[in-house]
């Protein structure tokens, strides 16, 4: 309430200056402008020719100064000057109209009034611009004042209980934090406190989210603020702000005796590489990093202050700035694992009503790849899914449903499509679904669709690994590219000719061939050798220039032994729903009639069971 009329009260007095200010400029600026421009301009022969053949015409004058201001007999005003000094004139006037009179001049104090005005009112106008900016505490002069943010605990808490699916990276952070709250515990034998911690990882599994954790968990001040905060088009800026922090940061620790700690989101906006030769230099940031760098480990530093920092580019972040002594912890945040997945599942359920028909180990099982961001996202659909459907839970229908949006987007039963190529898309998936059950070390089926989702898919076939997989054989790749060139194959035989629903299925099956072939050493002619570096995305100043580490001829063979391993998985794919093309027909026939089928009702339906296997899909 207070906060409330504070403002109130606040918003009044701005609108009353404001008032004030506008009614100064009115009299100093706009009125004397309206003033002459409704008053006519005589020049002085004009003025006296009228005075003496038609004195009549003027009603009434008045001499200020050297002018005489007047009103003609029709009640239209004028002004005129004249000599300072002309007796005659004034003899006319005095004679001539009854209604004559002489004011005296203005005073110095007046004039000088009249003409500094306006220089004054700007003087007033940048004060009470710079009063303003300092009550809401943003100084309009102040460019070089932090903007961190003191997170207190008053404030509402995500704490360790809030954040799962990475036990490694809270063990380490728990202890960053034992080490505030008790520092001999750890320096009775010999050990320093950690002067930074980084967190990396893909967008979405939680970095920012455990940074909120700590500023929970930990009772000393914590300073919060974004790489691109101290990012100005002013050059010093970006250092001034960081020292700025600092100090604070030192004031703070020296204040509570325990420490603080600093966390910079998306240190990358201002830790990136420095000039590297291509693509240009930036003074700004560079200036703010080599400040930072200095503040973190240079000639004048004091323990007990903490930076941590996340980023998901850490291969642009300066080498400088990644050494010991500066960021000494690097902790990796990579997408959970199956058990990490449904920990985090558990978490974002805690605060909604679920059915008892929810497994979330079977959601879990579904999701490999997804990050902690996405599993948010999935448990919120599923909420709005039931809701929108009068539901008084979350079921399990709920929670399958969003996976699938998440992965493809929602239904687009809305398009329409003609017989024929929902006939195709039918064959389409029914390759890939009777594939997943006929091939040694396919993925397990776990739903085959024709109802279009999203922009671009028609249909889609999901696969479900039994587990988490980190290590691939040959035989599993060979039969994940069998399954993806089955909806080709499936076409062509039932068809009898090629459509261009196999796009997305033949790039991800060429990619695959390709890293066997060039990452892998998986072909045979080829042998056990690597023929292309580990790219990521490129860095302006460092990867722009790419080095090609073979002849045109083992280029050329490369690209042999590619097609050859997709010729044999589609050899292989065709050979098998030739033999079994009832199966593959009832399938189709059936999806025309119920579009959606679930794995077991497949299996139910060619009587076929799954094969062992490991991971994920076919559209």
């Amino acid at each position: 309430m207070d906060n409330k009329r504070d403002s109130k009260s606040y918003r009044i007095k701005s609108i009353i200056t404001w008032l004030i200010m506008f009614g100064i400029i009115y009299l100093f600026l706009i009125r004397p402008g309206k003033e002459f421009s409704q008053i006519v301009e005589l020049s002085y022969s004009q003025f006296y020719k009228t005075l003496v053949e038609n004195p009549q015409d003027i009603k009434s004058a008045v001499k200020i100064d050297s002018k005489i201001k007047g009103t003609f007999s029709d009640g239209k005003e004028f002004w005129v000057n004249i000599p300072e000094e002309d007796p005659d004139l004034i003899k006319l006037l005095r004679e001539n109209i009854s209604d004559f009179k002489i004011q005296p001049p203005k005073t110095f104090l007046v004039n000088l009034l009249f003409y500094m005005g306006p220089v004054i009112l700007l003087i007033l106008f940048f004060w009470f611009m710079g009063y303003r900016g300092a009550q809401g505490g943003a100084r309009i002069f102040s460019f070089g004042k932090s903007r961190a943010r003191l997170v207190s605990g008053g404030q509402a808490k995500v704490t360790f209980n809030d954040v799962a699916g990475v036990d490694e990276a809270k063990e380490e952070l728990k202890e960053i934090i034992e080490f505030l709250k008790d520092p001999k515990k750890f320096q009775r034998l010999g050990g320093k406190i950690p002067k930074g911690v980084l967190l990396t990882g893909p967008p979405g599994t939680g970095k920012t989210l455990l940074a909120k954790a700590v500023s929970g968990e930990a009772e000393v001040p914590f300073f919060s603020i974004s790489g691109s905060d101290f990012v100005e088009m002013f050059v010093g800026v970006g250092a001034a702000r960081v020292r700025d922090l600092f100090e604070q940061a030192k004031r703070y620790a020296k204040t509570t005796g325990r420490g603080c700690i600093i966390f910079i989101d998306e240190i990358d906006a201002v830790g990136r590489q420095r000039f590297a030769g291509i693509g240009g230099g930036h003074d700004e940031r560079e200036q703010t990093l080599n400040a930072l760098l200095v503040e973190m480990d240079g000639f004048d530093t004091e323990e007990g202050i903490i930076v941590m920092a996340a980023t998901n580019r850490p291969d642009v972040l300066d080498p400088a700035l990644l050494r010991p002594g500066r960021f000494d912890r690097q902790i990796i945040i990579d997408s959970p694992d199956l058990r990490g997945r449904e920990e985090i599942l558990r978490v974002h359920v805690r605060n909604k009503r679920v059915g008892p028909d929810v497994d979330l180990h079977k959601i879990a099982r579904q999701t490999p790849g997804f990050s902690g961001a996405d599993l948010a996202n999935l448990c919120n659909e599923a909420a709005l899914l039931a809701a929108r459907r009068g539901k008084d839970a979350i079921t399990m229908e709920e929670m399958e449903e969003s996976i699938e949006r998440v992965m493809a987007g929602p239904q687009r039963r809305s398009r329409i499509m003609s017989d024929y190529e929902r006939k195709v898309i039918a064959f389409h998936e029914s390759g890939h679904a009777l594939l997943s059950l006929l091939v040694p070390k396919a993925d397990p089926l776990h739903k085959v669709s024709i109802i279009p989702r999203g922009v671009g898919a028609l249909g889609y076939t999901m696969q479900l690994p039994l587990q988490d997989r980190y290590i691939m054989t040959r035989s599993e790749l060979m039969a994940k590219l069998t399954v993806l060139l089955g909806g080709r194959a499936s076409e062509e035989l039932a068809l009898g000719e090629r459509t261009t629903g196999a796009q997305n299925d033949l790039e991800v099956a060429t990619e695959i061939a390709r890293k066997m072939v060039c990452e892998f050493g998986m072909s045979e002619d080829l042998g056990h050798v690597s023929f292309q570096k580990r790219t990521g995305p490129v860095f302006l100043g460092r990867d722009l220039v790419t080095e090609k580490h073979y002849s045109e001829s083992t280029a050329v063979q490369i690209d042999k032994e590619i097609k050859l391993i997709i010729e044999q998985c589609y050899h292989i794919a065709k050979q098998k729903l030739e033999e079994n093309r009832e199966k593959l027909y009832l399938l189709a026939n059936t999806l025309l009639e119920r579009e959606v089928l679930d794995g077991e009702e497949v299996k139910k339906l060619l009587g076929l069971e799954e094969n062992e296997s490991g991971e994920n899909s076919g559209t």
